[in-house]
């Protein structure tokens, strides 16, 4: 069996596990914003997905919620590998160098 006949979910973005968290614990946006020290737009695009976990941003979390700050890197990082495995063009790059790599 290949991969090719295997279909992946989309991928989910951390902020979304942290949007969650925030729900179910009533905190909001700009209370946890203020809590870790940085701008409630900032918090948002995280929440968002429009800007990646950092470690910074992930420690700043886990100090001010309790969930570890390796939990918010390792979404971040399986994220960011569905997303280039759902990317065509890289993966058609990936295969050629594979090709070039059994040649040698």
């Amino acid at each position: 069996m290949t991969t090719k006949n295997i279909i992946t979910p989309e991928p989910t973005h951390p902020g979304e596990f942290l949007r969650e968290e925030i729900e179910y614990r009533g905190i909001t946006q700009t209370k946890l914003a203020n809590d870790i020290g940085v701008k409630v737009s900032l918090l948002n695009e995280l929440i968002n997905g429009k800007r990646d976990f950092t470690i910074e941003y992930a420690m700043m979390i886990e100090a001010a919620l309790g969930i570890d700050a390796d939990f918010w890197i390792n979404q971040q990082a399986s994220y960011n590998k569905s997303k280039a495995t759902h990317d065509t063009s890289f993966m058609a790059k990936l295969a050629h160098i594979r090709q070039i790599a059994a040649a040698l």
